[in-house]
C-alpha cells in the first residue's frame, strides 16, 4: 500500500492547479469535466424535487390540511439549505387562504420557527398578523406585533390601527389600551374616529380614569383634542355620579382654550339631576351655560323635566316646561311624552287632556312613544280600561304604532278579561306589518291560561313563532296557572313538553311546582324537588322561603326549622324574610324558646328587624293582652327609623278595645293623628263596635274628641 506523505499531497495539489490552468494531463481534465456534468444533473434533479415539494405543500395548506403540509415541508430537509423562511411563509399564507385555519396550529408553527429556525422575517410577522386579525384572534395578534418589534421590525400603522379598531368593536378594554399605548410608543396616532370610539367604550365601562389617560396622552404628544373628545368623558363622569369632577374638567377645558358647548353643559345638567343637586345649583349651571354663549336646547330641558317627573315632582316639571318656552326653546314630542306619562301616574286626567290638546294644536302626531307613555302610565295606576280605550281609538285613527304598543294593548285586554279579542288583534298586528315577538305571545298565553288552560296549551302549537320558539317564560306562564288551579294533567303535559324542547324548570317554574305540592300536601315530593334544585344549582332564596312559609302555614314548624338549619349548612344564606316566616310561626305557636333562638341567630347574621318583624311581635303581644309591651315595640320601631303602618295600630287598638282600655284608645288615636297615619276601614269598625258596646254613649265628650282625632279633623 503506497504511503501518503505531505509531499504527495503537495504534488497532487500542484497537479490540480495545472489541470485547471492548462491543457496538460488531458485524461484528468476529461474526468473532471465528467464529474462536473454529474453534479449539474444532480442539482437539476434536486431543484425539480424541491419545486414539486413546494407545490404539494402549498396545495395541502390551501386545502386546510395543515399536518400534510407540515410533513411535506419536513421532507424538504433532505435538500441542502431547505426549507427556507420563505417556504414557511408560503405555508402560513396558503393555510390562511383555506378559510379553515386554526390559530393554535399557526401559533405552534411560529413557536417552532422561534426555537428551531428558520428565524421569522418581516414577511412572516406581517402574514401572521394579517391572518390573526382576519380570524379575530386579537390577543395573540398583539403579542406577535410586540415580538415583531422586539425582533427589529416595525409593524405598520394600518395593521395596528386595524387591531385597535377590532379590539374596540369586541369590547376588549384593557387590550385596547395596551394597543393604544404601543402605537403611541411607535409615534403612531389613531384616527380621530378611533380615539372617539376608544374613549366612548371606556366611558361606558366606567373606566373614566383610563379614558382621560387616552386624552391626556394625546395632549402630551402635541395633539389637539376638541370639545367632542372631552364631552364623552364628561358624559361618562356625569352618568357615574361624578358631577363635581365633571365641573372641574369643564374649568380645565377653559384653561386649555377648549370652549365647552351645549353638549358639555347638558352632560353637567344630567349629572346634577341624577345626583339630586339643589335647584339653585341647577339654575346657576343654566346661567353659566348661557353666559358662555351656549343656549340650553330641547335635550337640556327635557333631561331636567324627566328627572323631576321620575321623582314625582310634576309641578316643578311644568314650571320648567314654561321656562323652556319663555327662553325660546320649543318642546318636542319627547318632552311632552315624559310629562304625559307622569300626569297619568298621578291620575291627573284633566291635565292629560289639556296637554293632548296642546300637542294636537302644535301639529304633533301621536308617536308610538306617546301611546306607550299614555297607556303605560294609566296601567301603572290600575286604569287598564281607560288605557284600552285610548289604544283602540289610536288604532282606529290609523296612527303609527310599534310592537311595544301592541304588547301593551295585549296586556290591557288580558287585564280586562277580553281574551278572545287578543287573537283578532294578533291578526290585525300582522296585517299592519308588525311581527309579534315572544312578549306578544306570552302575554296572550297568560290571558288564556287564566281562562282556559287547555286552550292556552294548544296555543303553543298554534302561534307562528317564526325563528323563535316558546321560551322559559311561555312554559312558566302555563305552569304557574296549572299549579295555581291544581291541574295535575296540564302540569304533567307542560313538563313533558319542556323536556322535549330541551328546557329544565328554572327557579320560577320550580317554585310554582313546590307551591303546588305544598297545597296538595305532597311535602315529600316538594323536598325531593328541592334536592334536585340544589343538585342542578338552580336554586333561589325565594323558592326556599316559599317552602318555609308553606311548611309553617301547614303547622310543620319543627320541620321548617330543621329544613332552615339544613339549608344554612349547605348553600343557603337566609335573609330577613326567612327569619320573619319562622318568627311569625313561632309567635303563633307560642314557642318562646325557638323565638329567642331565631332572634339571636338573626342578629349574629347582622340582619335588622324590619316592618314585618316588628308587626309579628306586636301582634303576638296584642293577642296575649300585653299592650304595654306592644307599645314599647312600637317605640323601638320609631327609634330604628321604621314608621308603624295602620295595620299595627289597628292590632293595638283592637287589643285595647277587647280589654276595655277606652282612654288608651283616645291617647293612641291622638298619636296616630300626629304621625299622619290615615285610618282605614278596620279602624272605623273598631269605633263602631265601641259604639255598640255603649262606650261612646257613656263618655260623649271624649267620644267626640276621638271621632275628630281618628278622622284627622
Amino acid at each position: 500500500m503506497p504511503v501518503v506523505t505531505s509531499g504527495t499531497i503537495t504534488s497532487v495539489s500542484n497537479s490540480y492547479r495545472i489541470c485547471r490552468n492548462g491543457s496538460v494531463l488531458v485524461n484528468f481534465s476529461s474526468l473532471s469535466a465528467l464529474k462536473t456534468m454529474d453534479l449539474t444533473d444532480a442539482s437539476e434533479a434536486h431543484d425539480c424535487n424541491y419545486i414539486e415539494l413546494q407545490h404539494t405543500m402549498k396545495n395541502h395548506a390551501t386545502s386546510g390540511h395543515f399536518e400534510k403540509a407540515m410533513e411535506t415541508l419536513c421532507r424538504m430537509r433532505n435538500i441542502a439549505g431547505k426549507p427556507t423562511v420563505y417556504d414557511y411563509n408560503g405555508l402560513i399564507y396558503c393555510y390562511l387562504r383555506s378559510h379553515n385555519a386554526s390559530t393554535d396550529k399557526l401559533e405552534q408553527l411560529y413557536q417552532g420557527m422561534r426555537q428551531f429556525g428558520p428565524v421569522p422575517n418581516a414577511l412572516t410577522f406581517n402574514t401572521l398578523l394579517n391572518g390573526l386579525l382576519a380570524l379575530n384572534n386579537l390577543k395573540t395578534a398583539f403579542l406577535i406585533a410586540k415580538e415583531m418589534h422586539s425582533s427589529g421590525f416595525v409593524p405598520s400603522f394600518s395593521l395596528l390601527s386595524g387591531m385597535l379598531k377590532k379590539m374596540i368593536y369586541f369590547g376588549h378594554h384593557i387590550h385596547s389600551l395596551n394597543v393604544f399605548d404601543f402605537m403611541v410608543q411607535l409615534k403612531y396616532y389613531p384616527t380621530e374616529h378611533t380615539v372617539d370610539s376608544l374613549i366612548s367604550m371606556l366611558g361606558k365601562a366606567g373606566m373614566i380614569r383610563q379614558a382621560y389617560f387616552v386624552l391626556s396622552t394625546l395632549l402630551e404628544e402635541g395633539h389637539f383634542c376638541g370639545t367632542h373628545n372631552y364631552n364623552k368623558i364628561l358624559w361618562s363622569m356625569c352618568k357615574s355620579g361624578q358631577s363635581y369632577a365633571a365641573l372641574q374638567l369643564i374649568h380645565l377645558m377653559k384653561k386649555k382654550g377648549v370652549a365647552p358647548n351645549v353638549c358639555s353643559y347638558t352632560a353637567l345638567v344630567y349629572g346634577f339631576c341624577k345626583e339630586d343637586w339643589h335647584k339653585e345649583d341647577l339654575l346657576l349651571c343654566l346661567d353659566d351655560m348661557e353666559s358662555d354663549g351656549c343656549k340650553p336646547n330641547v335635550k337640556t330641558f327635557t333631561i331636567i323635566i324627566k328627572f323631576l317627573c321620575d321623582n314625582g315632582k310634576i309641578e316643578q316639571a311644568l314650571e320648567y316646561l314654561a321656562k323652556m318656552q319663555s327662553r325660546g326653546c320649543e318642546p318636542d314630542l319627547t318632552t311632552y311624552n315624559v310629562i304625559l306619562r307622569e300626569l297619568c301616574h298621578q291620575d291627573r286626567e284633566n291635565d292629560v287632556l289639556e296637554l293632548l290638546q296642546v300637542i294636537n294644536e302644535k301639529g304633533y302626531l301621536p308617536s308610538p312613544h306617546t301611546c306607550a307613555a299614555l297607556s303605560g302610565g294609566l296601567l301603572k295606576i290600575g286604569k287598564s280600561g281607560v288605557a284600552l280605550e285610548i289604544l283602540l281609538d289610536v288604532i282606529s285613527k290609523g296612527y303609527a304604532l310599534d310592537t311595544a304598543v301592541f304588547n301593551i294593548l295585549f296586556h290591557c285586554l288580558c287585564l280586562e278579561g277580553r281574551f278572545q279579542e287578543m287573537i283578532s288583534l294578533l291578526k290585525t298586528m300582522k296585517e299592519n306589518g308588525f311581527s309579534p315577538n315572544n312578549i306578544s305571545y306570552n302575554t296572550i298565553l297568560k290571558g288564556f291560561a287564566e281562562e282556559n288552560l287547555e286552550e292556552a296549551f294548544k296555543l303553543l302549537d298554534c302561534f307562528e313563532w317564526g325563528t323563535n320558539k316558546p321560551d322559559s317564560v311561555s312554559f312558566n306562564t302555563i305552569l304557574r296557572a296549572a299549579c295555581k288551579q291544581e291541574n295535575s294533567s296540564i302540569i304533567e303535559r307542560v313538563l313533558s313538553r319542556m323536556e322535549c324542547e330541551g328546557f329544565k324548570p328554572d327557579a320560577i317554574g320550580t317554585t310554582c311546582l313546590i307551591q303546588y305540592f305544598c297545597k296538595v300536601g305532597k311535602f315529600s315530593a316538594c323536598l325531593e324537588l328541592l334536592e334536585l334544585m340544589l343538585h342542578d344549582g338552580c336554586y333561589s332564596r325565594i323558592t326556599f322561603n316559599v317552602v318555609l312559609d308553606q311548611l309553617c302555614k301547614n303547622g310543620f314548624l319543627k320541620t321548617a326549622f330543621d329544613f332552615f338549619r339544613y339549608l344554612q349548612s349547605t348553600c343557603f344564606t337566609p335573609d330577613i324574610i326567612s327569619y320573619n316566616i319562622l318568627i311569625h310561626a313561632s309567635i303563633r305557636k307560642q314557642n318562646k324558646l325557638l323565638l329567642s333562638q331565631l332572634f339571636k341567630d338573626m342578629y349574629r347574621q347582622k340582619l335588622k328587624p324590619d316592618h314585618f318583624t316588628y308587626g309579628s311581635v306586636i301582634n303576638g303581644f296584642c293577642r296575649e293582652g300585653k299592650i304595654s309591651d306592644a307599645l314599647n315595640i312600637r317605640k323601638l320601631m320609631l327609634e330604628n327609623g321604621i314608621v308603624p303602618g295602620i295595620a299595627i295600630y289597628n292590632a293595638i287598638l283592637k287589643a285595647m278595645f277587647q280589654r276595655g282600655k277606652f282612654w288608651d284608645i283616645i291617647a293612641l288615636s291622638k298619636i296616630m293623628a300626629m304621625e299622619g297615619c290615615q285610618p282605614d276601614k278596620i279602624t272605623f269598625e273598631i269605633l263602631e263596635r265601641a259604639t255598640s258596646k255603649g262606650w261612646l254613649k257613656k263618655y260623649p265628650e271624649p267620644a267626640r274628641i276621638l271621632e275628630f282625632v281618628i278622622r284627622g279633623k
